[in-house]
């Protein structure tokens, strides 16, 4: 999925804005998603910006800094554990 360019997240909220329409028609007249539109003016109206947020974007990380370090006290004893026995033991 592309990121939309910032003009078109304007003429997005600037539709939104004029009242040419409801969230789902705005939504359709630019081919975007309705989740889009609802998540640019939430965006807009926590953080009053509207670029994307490269940052918060994607998949959170499972393996935490603690997690991490952990793991390599426990594989510093022995390398050769499995995950099944990495998660049974404790530091």
């Amino acid at each position: 999925m592309r990121t939309l360019s910032l003009d078109l997240r304007e003429r997005i909220l600037a539709a939104y804005d004029s009242d040419e329409g409801t969230r789902p028609e705005i939504a359709h007249r630019f081919r975007v998603s309705l989740g889009m539109v609802k998540k640019l003016l939430q965006q807009r109206r926590h953080t009053g910006d509207i670029a994307p947020r490269y940052r918060f974007c994607g998949r959170k990380p499972m393996i935490v800094g603690t997690h991490r370090s952990q793991m390599r006290l426990l594989l510093a004893r022995k390398n050769d554990l499995t995950l099944k026995e990495l998660r049974r033991r404790r530091v």
